[in-house]
């Protein structure tokens, strides 16, 4: 087996998986290790299990060490999420945004919290607001929140585990946290109003070279003393990375990144037009740049309506939901979205089959987008990211509802790993290969699409 030189690894830490690439330097992939990212329901509260992660990460890069010659590592993760570290450790378990926590402080919080004008960030359920999340442990564990030093969002949570630097970065900062605001690329006044300046450390670009790999960690991984940890930078933000600096004329309009959450990103679009209500947001991209946003939990969805062993289905499956006029209306996650606090359920005669099943997560989960880019009033080419590139239908089912639309998908299942690679050789442009999306006809579909929306608008 060839020895490679001058090599990245990509770590990217999902909400429900965690996943480990080595790319070669042209950006091929040479390996990849899983693993599932669990949480701990015990004391003090829901928490990330780190620990585990990084016994793994360890491991993995010990055996990836073996391959190729690391030149750096790239952090990529999940938002909503932060890390609250002295100059050696975690001073709290970091926090599962899932959390429902206590509505004891949240009224005090609510009168704190910036506007919609001010950060863009929507008022959301449990602890997606990261603001929200410091606020309750500051309140509820003084006495740990007082020995922070830093609080590192979690891309750069991990950079600092693996380098000893602390960083900010404007992602994850951007991510409807409440600590951001988008247009004046600046601390939001929750900020200043909690005194968190000095707990954040200096922003920096996702790009930049934080320092090479801790001295200690050297033997244990079987790294290269030249090997740099990056900054890192939020994952759907990575997925954007490919069409940021291509001509304007020729970039998509719109990049759908799918995953555990699909995030609609319409580039160019005025954020004046954003609702709250629906899950809209301004995220911020890797540049600072605001995006307009909308976004439901996608994956969760499907997997909810697929069941525990999904089985591709045929076209003929999902011809027979249409006849029948079996619909799933939303919404099946407990976390955000523009139907959130609705209890899913099923019009129609329920699907009898995992095939079935798996039929109308994928009608399901179509129609939710085409929600998402109606309301966002998205126009121009859509490009289809993530892993709704495996479903053989998404793209062309899609397509078929947005005619005056160009719907294309690009040539891998994670543009998270991309981008993450990208900011490894930043200034280097990268190839985009997607392929066009042909129309997929099925009779009745569009009636279908209307009377499903009749029955959303209904609720």
């Amino acid at each position: 087996m060839e020895f490679t030189t001058g090599a990245t690894v990509v770590l990217d830490i999902g909400k429900t998986n965690v996943k480990l690439t080595l790319l070669d330097a042209g950006g091929k992939s040479l390996a990849e290790q899983r693993c599932p990212n669990i949480i701990v329901n015990d004391e003090p509260y829901p928490h990330h299990d780190t620990e585990r992660i990084w016994d793994w990460l360890l491991a993995t890069l010990r055996l990836f060490s073996q391959r190729a010659d690391i030149a750096a590592i790239v952090p990529v993760t999940h938002g909503a999420t932060a890390a609250l570290v002295d100059a050696d450790d975690l001073v709290l378990p970091v926090l599962d945004y899932e959390s429902t926590l206590p509505q004891t402080l949240d009224r005090q919080y609510q009168a704190l919290r910036p506007s919609f004008a001010e950060t863009f960030s929507p008022d959301l359920p449990a602890g997606l607001n990261l603001g929200r999340q410091l606020y309750w442990l500051a309140q509820s564990f003084p006495s740990e929140f007082g020995r922070t030093r830093h609080i590192l969002t979690y891309p750069q949570y991990w950079a600092w585990r693996l380098s000893g630097v602390a960083a900010g970065e404007m992602t994850s900062l951007g991510c409807h946290t409440d600590l951001w605001q988008p247009l004046q690329q600046t601390y939001s006044t929750l900020v200043e109003r909690m005194g968190w300046e000095n707990l954040l450390p200096p922003r920096q670009p996702g790009w930049t070279a934080l320092g090479p790999l801790r001295r200690e960690l050297l033997q244990a991984t079987g790294l290269p003393e030249h090997c740099q940890i990056l900054c890192g930078i939020h994952d759907s933000n990575a997925s954007l990375l490919r069409y940021i600096g291509n001509v304007p004329d020729a970039m998509p309009r719109t990049v759908l990144s799918t995953g555990t959450w699909v995030i609609a990103a319409a580039f160019g679009k005025p954020l004046d037009g954003l609702n709250e209500h629906l899950d809209m947001l301004a995220n911020v991209n890797v540049l600072g740049q605001p995006v307009a946003c909308m976004r439901f939990m996608g994956g969760r969805e499907f997997a909810t309506l697929a069941g525990p062993e999904p089985k591709q289905c045929s076209q003929v499956d999902l011809q027979g939901l249409i006849d029948q006029a079996t619909l799933a209306l939303p919404c099946f996650a407990e976390s955000g979205g523009p139907f959130f606090g609705q209890v899913g359920s099923i019009s129609g005669p329920p699907p009898q089959t995992a095939e079935e099943r798996y039929a109308l997560a994928t009608l399901y989960c179509v129609l939710m987008t085409d929600y998402c880019l109606t309301a966002l009033e998205s126009d121009g080419p859509i490009v289809v990211e993530g892993s709704f590139t495996d479903n053989p239908y998404f793209s062309g089912l899609l397509a078929a509802l947005r005619k005056h639309q160009a719907v294309s998908f690009s040539d891998d299942t994670s543009g998270t790993t991309c981008g993450g690679w990208m900011l490894h050789h930043w200034g280097h442009t990268s190839a985009v290969h997607c392929e066009s999306a042909a129309l997929m006809q099925l009779n009745g579909w569009e009636a279908y699409r209307n009377r499903w929306f009749g029955l959303v608008q209904q609720t």
